[in-house]
């Protein structure tokens, strides 16, 4: 981890350090926290800059995709020069170049099985910025077992949800959200740009509160909304006392 300057926390950082509840000691708190992002896609490209900007210590972005036309209405990090490149090595440079103060480190392929595991364990966040259940499901068991916070939002159409699952999950887990496989849409959801980056913002805050604060009221509820009606709703989560993945609650 890059060495917190003390012209950062004089000058980048001081209109979040001037919050009541954030302060130098808010800062310390995220410059030394690890960060594991999954997907550098729409949601992973919005919530990346602002969690560099904010300054956390050390930033893990794992995606095996590279850049294609198609991204680019809805991916905010990348231009048509980066068609063909991986997507986490691009984001990486193009981050790193944001801010001196964060060690941004790229795995260009896709996590799962023991490099998930070992992934999750050297974070002490994670955001799900991904775009299949399968992925979803992987991280949420590894989170479970290694008690590990993590970040989940989804969008498609002018659809999206947020929430946040934290030890001891006494609030179930993404298991007990969606213990169903869903059948697999036929192509590539329809999308409107805008839906992924206000998601991806809203993982950055509630991460940004989390590490700060170590509390988020996410914790408890996802919240919903309808970009068709601008409309959102927030609705209380309740853990599933049978599920197969956490289900060690009464």
């Amino acid at each position: 981890m890059v060495a917190l300057s003390s012209s950062s926390t004089s000058s980048r950082y001081q209109r979040q350090m001037a919050l009541s509840d954030f302060g130098l000691e808010g800062q310390q708190r995220l410059h030394a926290a690890h960060v594991l992002l999954v997907g550098a896609g729409g949601l992973g490209s919005a919530a990346a800059p602002y969690l560099v900007g904010a300054g956390i210590g050390t930033l893990t972005l794992a995606d095996d995709d590279h850049v294609s036309l198609t991204n680019l209405h809805r991916q905010v990090l990348y231009n048509e020069a980066d068609i063909g490149l991986s997507k986490a090595n691009t984001a990486c440079q193009r981050l790193s170049a944001r801010n001196v103060d964060v060690d941004c480190r790229a795995i260009a392929c896709r996590l799962e099985g023991s490099a998930l595991q070992d992934a999750v364990a050297a974070a002490d966040l994670v955001l799900d910025c991904t775009d299949n259940l399968a992925t979803r499901r992987a991280i949420n068991a590894c989170c479970v077992a290694l008690q590990t916070p993590w970040i989940h939002a989804s969008v498609a159409r002018l659809q999206g949800q947020l929430t946040v699952f934290a030890p001891p999950f006494s609030h179930g887990c993404y298991h007990c959200l969606f213990p169903e496989e869903a059948p697999a849409a036929p192509g590539p959801l329809p999308i409107l740009g805008p839906l992924p980056g206000i998601f991806g913002a809203m993982q950055a805050l509630e991460a940004i509160r989390w590490l700060v604060n170590n509390d988020s009221p996410l914790t408890h509820t996802i919240t919903l909304f309808d970009g068709q009606h601008q409309h959102w709703q927030t609705l209380e989560r309740t853990a599933h006392p049978h599920c197969s993945v956490c289900g060690t609650h009464s």
